[in-house]
This record gives C-alpha cells, sequence and structure tokens, in this order.
C-alpha cells in the first residue's frame, strides 16, 4: 500500500509545520521500499522530523530525508532528495530517490544506475561510522555521473551519522555520540617556518603514489578489467604527490600563503570557519579535467568522524606558489574553506581521501580511494578546557607579531607571474591582430595573404587558445559578472584567471573600436573551429547553403531571446543559469574537446554539421555571447569598413559574398552581426570584382592608353577598344550591373 494513504489518516494539521518536505515525499515511496516488514507508518515528529515505522506494536525503525539533515546539492545547484529508511540499530533499511534537477540524469544517464550505486548502502550499519571507528562507505561510482552519485552517498551517510548522533534512535546510538571536551587551535602560536620544518613536524602531510603503486592497486582490486589497462610511464615515475595542511593555523599559513595571503584569507573566513591547502604534482590532477566553473571537486573528499565533504567552485581560490622557503614548485595548489554546513574541528584528526580513476572501456570506469590522514601538531593546539566556567575573554590580538609586508605579492599576481608563457603568447597574439585591424586596407589589397593569414590565426585561437589553454570565453562570464556587480564585486576572482581576464579586457577595448567583430570572427576558438571546418567543406565543394533573407532577418534575433532568458534566470540563480548556458556547446567541444556524454557530444556535433551547409550557424542564430556583446557593440566609436555610393543600390557582390549575411540589401553593414572577416573590404578594394573599381580601372587604362606616345590615336583607340572588351566582360550579374 503507498504511503500517501497513511500520510493522509494519521498526519494532522499541527504536525504540518514540523513534518516540511518529509510528508510531501513520503507518497512517492512504498513502505516496503523503505522497511521491509514493516506494515505501518506513523505521524512525522521531532524537529528533523522522522516517520516511525511499526511491525504491527512494535516500534521497527524511522524514515526521513537526507536533505533534513545534511545538504546534499548536487550540478544543478538544487538539492538532490532521498528518503532513507533506518532501524533502532542505525542500519540503512531502504532507499528511495525522490526528486533531482541533475541535468546529467535528466539527459542521458538512467535513474536506475544511481539507484543501483546508493543500494550498496543498505543494510550497512552506521553505528561504527558515528563513533569514527570505520570511514564512511563509499557507494558505487556511474560513468558519467560521478559527482552526482557522490553527493547523493555522501548525503545519506552524514544525514545517518548525524541522526545517530543525536540519540534519537535509542541508547546505544546515544551513549555513540557522547560529547567530550575537545582541544582547540591556538591562535596566539605564531611564528614563521621553512617547508622542511613544516613537513618535518606534521604541518604538511604528503601522499606520493608511483605508477607502480596504482597499478598494484588495481590488480588488487575486484575488477579484473581494471587490471588490464595499467597506468602508462615507467614504475617509478610520479602518478602523484600530493600534499595537504590546515593553513587556517597561524603558522602554517603565514608559513605557506605569505603575510599578505593569510592576511586576506582571516578577512575572507567567517568566524569558526576553517581552510585547508590542498597541492599535487605528476601524472595525476587532483581536480580533475573535466572540472569546471559551477562543478564539484570530485576527486577529493574531506573525512572527519564518520562524514565526508567535497567542495565545490564557491570554496576554491586556485594559487600559483607557496611562500614557505625551500617549497618546490607545483603543478597545482588550491585553498579550500571548509563550507559551513560541515561539523568540522580543525583540533581533530581528519584525512583528505583523493579518487583515482581508470578508464576500462568506453565509457566505463573503475575507482579506488587513497586516504592522506592529517592532524594538528600538539604544538599549534591549546589543551581542553576543565568543566569549571571560564571568564569569555578575548584571545590576543591575533597579527600583533608582526606587521603584513607593504611588498608583499598579492595572491593574483602570484597566478599571473607562474603563467608568465601563456600570458606572453597571448598578448603577443592580440598585438598581431590589432595589427591585421589597423593596416586592414594593405592586407586586404592582398586577397590569398589575408585569406591564409586569417586560417592561420584561427587555428592558432583553435589548438592553442581553445584546447590548449581552455580560453574559451562564454555567456556564464558575463552572467558571473553581472551577478557580483549585485552581489559584491572583487576584482581578485576575475584576476585568477589571467588569460580570460586578458581576453575580457581586449575584447572591451574592441567592442569601442570595431564592435563584436574582433571577438566573435577572430578570438572565439569555437568560431574558428566553425569556419575552418566550412573552408574545408568548400574544399570538397559541398554546396552552400543561403537562407533567404526574409528567414534569415528573423532568425538572428533568436540568440538575443536565448541570452535575456538567461540574464533574468541568472538573477534568480547563478547555478541554474550556469546549466542552461549548456546551450553553448563551448564546454563540450573546446575545454572537454568531446571527451564527454553522448547527448552533449552529438549537440556539439550536430551543430558543427550544420554549419558545413550554413557557414557559422551557430554564431548566426543561436550564440548568447555574441548577442550579450552586439548590445554593448552599439556604442563602437569608429566605423573603419569603408564602403562606395553604389553598394546596395546597384550593387550587391558584397551582400550576396557576406559569409555570415550581415550586409542588408540596402548596402549598409549590420554591426550586431558583422564578424569582421574583411571580405567585404577584399571587394573594395579588387578592380576585377567590385564593379565600382572595375570603372576606375577601366577609366585608368584609357587614359594610359590614349597619352602613350608609341600609338596613334586610332591605334591606341583601338588597342583600348580590345582591352575594354577584355576587361570589362561581366562575369557575374553584379559586375554587369
Amino acid at each position: 500500500m503507498a504511503l500517501l494513504a497513511v500520510v493522509a489518516v494519521m498526519a494532522g494539521p499541527a504536525a504540518a509545520a514540523v513534518q516540511g518536505a518529509l510528508v510531501d515525499y513520503l507518497p512517492k515511496a512504498e513502505l516496503s521500499e523503505l522497511a521491509p516488514g514493516a506494515d505501518r507508518l506513523g505521524p512525522p515528529q521531532g524537529e528533523p522530523p522522522l516517520a516511525p515505522v511499526f511491525a504491527g506494536d512494535a516500534l521497527k525503525g524511522y524514515v526521513y530525508l537526507n536533505t533534513d539533515f545534511a545538504a546534499a546539492v548536487g550540478y544543478s545547484g538544487k538539492p538532490i532528495a532521498v528518503l532513507v529508511g533506518i532501524d533502532l540499530e542505525g542500519r540503512v533499511t531502504g532507499l528511495k530517490l525522490v526528486d533531482h534537477k541533475e541535468p546529467i540524469v535528466l539527459i542521458g544517464i538512467p535513474q536506475q544506475r544511481l539507484v543501483a550505486a546508493m543500494n550498496k548502502l543498505i543494510g550497512k550499519d552506521m553505528r561504527p561510522v558515528a563513533s569514527g571507528a570505520e570511514t564512511p562507505p563509499q557507494v558505487d561510482i556511474v560513468s558519467g555521473a560521478t559527482v552526482t552519485a557522490l553527493v547523493i552517498g555522501d548525503s545519506v551517510v552524514r544525514s545517518a551519522v548525524k541522526l545517530i548522533r543525536s540519540g534519537r534512535l535509542g541508547a546505544d546510538a546515544t551513549a555513540a555520540a557522547a560529547v567530550v571536551a575537545r582541544r582547540s587551535v591556538d591562535l596566539d602560536k605564531i611564528e614563521t617556518k621553512d617547508w622542511e620544518s613544516l613537513l618535518g613536524d606534521g604541518s604538511v602531510r604528503r601522499l606520493r603514489l608511483s605508477v607502480a603503486d596504482v597499478n598494484a592497486a588495481f590488480a588488487k582490486s575486484d575488477d579484473p578489467r581494471a587490471a588490464q589497462n595499467p597506468e602508462p610511464g615507467a614504475d617509478d615515475d610520479t602518478f602523484i604527490d600530493l600534499y595537504a595542511a590546515l593553513v587556517s593555523a597561524p603558522t602554517i599559513g603565514r608559513s605557506l600563503l605569505g603575510e599578505d595571503g593569510y592576511a586576506r584569507l582571516k578577512a575572507q573566513l567567517k568566524p569558526g570557519r576553517q581552510a585547508i591547502l590542498v597541492a599535487g604534482d605528476g601524472l595525476y590532477s587532483f581536480k580533475g579535467s573535466g572540472y569546471v566553473r559551477g562543478g564539484i571537486f570530485d576527486r577529493i573528499e574531506l573525512l572527519q568522524d564518520g562524514t565526508g565533504v567535497r567542495f565545490r567552485d564557491r570554496d576554491h581560490t586556485r594559487l600559483g606558489d607557496l611562500a614557505a622557503a625551500g617549497a618546490p614548485s607545483l603543478r597545482e595548489i588550491a585553498l579550500f574553506s571548509v563550507p559551513a554546513d560541515f561539523a568540522f574541528d580543525p583540533a581533530e584528526p581528519w584525512t583528505l581521501q583523493l579518487l583515482v580513476q581508470r578508464s576500462i572501456g568506453a565509457r566505463d570506469k573503475a575507482f579506488l580511494t587513497f586516504d592522506l590522514p592529517y592532524s594538528l601538531p600538539a604544538a599549534y593546539l591549546r589543551p581542553a578546557p576543565q568543566p569549571p566556567a571560564q571568564t569569555a575573554t578575548t584571545p590576543a590580538a591575533e597579527p600583533g607579531a608582526a606587521p603584513p609586508d607593504a611588498l608583499a605579492e598579492p595572491l593574483w599576481m602570484k597566478i599571473w607571474r607562474s603563467n608568465t608563457v601563456s600570458i606572453a603568447v597571448t598578448a603577443a597574439a592580440l598585438l598581431v591582430l590589432t595589427a591585421i585591424f589597423f593596416f586592414q586596407d594593405m592586407l586586404v589589397k592582398r586577397p590569398r595573404l589575408h585569406v591564409w593569414t586569417r586560417r592561420a590565426f584561427l587555428a592558432f585561437v583553435l589548438v592553442w587558445l581553445g584546447w590548449i589553454s581552455n580560453a574559451q570565453l562564454s555567456v556564464v562570464n558575463v552572467l558571473t559578472f553581472a551577478n557580483a556587480l549585485i552581489s559584491g564585486f572583487r576584482w581578485e576572482f576575475f584576476l585568477a584567471a589571467p588569460l580570460i581576464f586578458i581576453l575580457w579586457a581586449a575584447v572591451a577595448a574592441a567592442l569601442l573600436f570595431w564592435g563584436r567583430g574582433p571577438f566573435c570572427g577572430w578570438l572565439c576558438p569555437f568560431g574558428a573551429l566553425q569556419e575552418l571546418l566550412n573552408n574545408f567543406a568548400q574544399w570538397l565543394k559541398i554546396p552552400q547553403l543561403k537562407i533567404p533573407w526574409g528567414l534569415h532577418e528573423r532568425l538572428w534575433p533568436v540568440k538575443y531571446v536565448i541570452f535575456l532568458g538567461l540574464f533574468g534566470v541568472s538573477l534568480y540563480s547563478l547555478s541554474l543559469a550556469e546549466t542552461l548556458a549548456e546551450v553553448e556547446p563551448f564546454k563540450t567541444a573546446i575545454i572537454l574537446k568531446f571527451m564527454r556524454s553522448w547527448p552533449f557530444a552529438l549537440y556539439a556535433v550536430a551543430l558543427l554539421a550544420m554549419g558545413l551547409f550554413v557557414e557559422r550557424f551557430f554564431c548566426r542564430y543561436l550564440c548568447p555571447l555574441g548577442a550579450a556583446l552586439a548590445i554593448p557593440g552599439r556604442m563602437r566609436t569608429f566605423e573603419w569598413l569603408k564602403r562606395w555610393s553604389e553598394c546596395g543600390s546597384p550593387c550587391q557582390r558584397c551582400a550576396k559574398e557576406c559569409p555570415v549575411q550581415s550586409i542588408h540589401p540596402e548596402g549598409h553593414i549590420n554591426p550586431n552581426e558583422c564578424i569582421y572577416c574583411m571580405h567585404c573590404q577584399e571587394l573594395y578594394h579588387d578592380d576585377r570584382r567590385c564593379p565600382h573599381m572595375i570603372q576606375i580601372r577601366l577609366k585608368r587604362e584609357k587614359r594610359e592608353a590614349l597619352s602613350s606616345p608609341s600609338m596613334s590615336p586610332g591605334a591606341g583607340g583601338r588597342r583600348m577598344g580590345g582591352q575594354a572588351a577584355l576587361s570589362a566582360s561581366p562575369d557575374s550579374p553584379a559586375e554587369r550591373a
């Protein structure tokens, strides 16, 4: 019998205030799914609410909603709701996924695979986990939905542990959750240490895995397919060299971040919040190549007292290097603030768990975890307080030892310094592009040179700027910037990504000179990919489709509608807007290089396929970033594209040959649609294709022939007539005009 009937009879109005969402979700599950052997459900009680489960008159356990006890927010930014059944001994008896908004599951990943992964927790006794005797159990990883599976598993375990420790299941659970006096971090302990000292006293903990270590671990795993795909490289090659440290402890933070960096960290952290530093080197990334803004760091998890948490992008700050003397140069350095909803005690031991994955097929992966345990050295701790009450005095002023160095380098500058080569290459490319625009007349008078210069620059943008550097601008950047202006703007956030910042600065300057064309036509990696593929299609003689002007004029506003819709959604939920921004295939085609689930890859490939027949199909009609740039692009100060009085009336050659149909039949160029390819400027100067220039050439040749002293007027006239007839032979309706 469905739970809806039971709840409707037994849940009265007085209980409605505390039942919350639990009552709303109970009808979506059968009682047998959550508590096998039970025959009835009691009314929810307590806060957070628990619904008691009975077999006859005997109480067998409870049903609760995971989100009432622990956060469970996935990629969508919305909670993932799971009904959990638990017996009086703290054993999970059943699970039911009742609500989620995860795009990765809504698009392509069967929900049954998530359910199968969750079912591993059924029958698990959570009391040893709650007491710290065991580590939290790991759910089976779902390929293609790793983060979603991990978030669900974490929330179920954390909610069960919290319930057990609350004492609401019985005396045994209460005893397991006995409260003891705890030590605290000594904030008066202030000194600066070098790297070797930090490693030596345990302030920084290290986990080094070689290729042989990882191969041996997978060989011992339950999946024989994993052993058949060993990691490439020599056995003694470093697979990962992982470091962790609690930088909210003054001595450790000052040593690793520097005085200025630690001062900024303390200013950002709210009272009671902690921060850890994670750094790594070697073949394997603890961040993961698929990490993108708005996502979750799925390869590392912070564990303490049987519960765990994974960090999101909002908890993360990227660092360029370490300030401690003698510190090595590491490939990845990240600063994480511990989420406020995670009960983290910095004075107690904790573990950073690393998730290592290995491909075992076209889409399947095998997973193993490795632990990096951490305990704050006793020298940084204060003893546990004695039972008698103590006066609530404010600790001594923490920064009293030494004032911050006024010349200390800000963190964003360290990041820039560590990316000097990439910054220099990007700056050089922008200078080359600026020269192309300023000396465009010299270039377009040589059509062949212009064509190959443009193709070479687009190839550079696609390969180096896009696929290698991942410097693909997105409408998400626009939405994030607008949201920052509303909620609190900080330059450091945007300066943390040097190439993205440089490109946006260049685009902002270019909008004043040329509109949106420099980015859309020259600096967008996905736009470059579209155009180069279309060039190849034309070389293969694939027929090109010309959209009728009337239809074209009604299609290009679609991208403005998409942008305005995303902007409106971002005012309500930025995370939801980021999800909907997948209308841009940039992440799939450029950032992830098509290494993504098939619906996203198919969408990107379909857009590129359309571009083989209609040049830059996505740019013309669907790109919300192009629409966002077109709006301020109307403020451009200069008009660099030249036109003749005959353009549009009667000549239509430029309008017919414009690759993106940005020239109106009346002859004027629509700056909102122009990608500044300069093809029309080629025609403008070409005295063999532009009717205006053809007339100028004919007149010039006639003057030269008549002024030649070696010919009689009759002979000159006959010669000129032959040349004029040959040169003026129209090769198109536009020239005949």
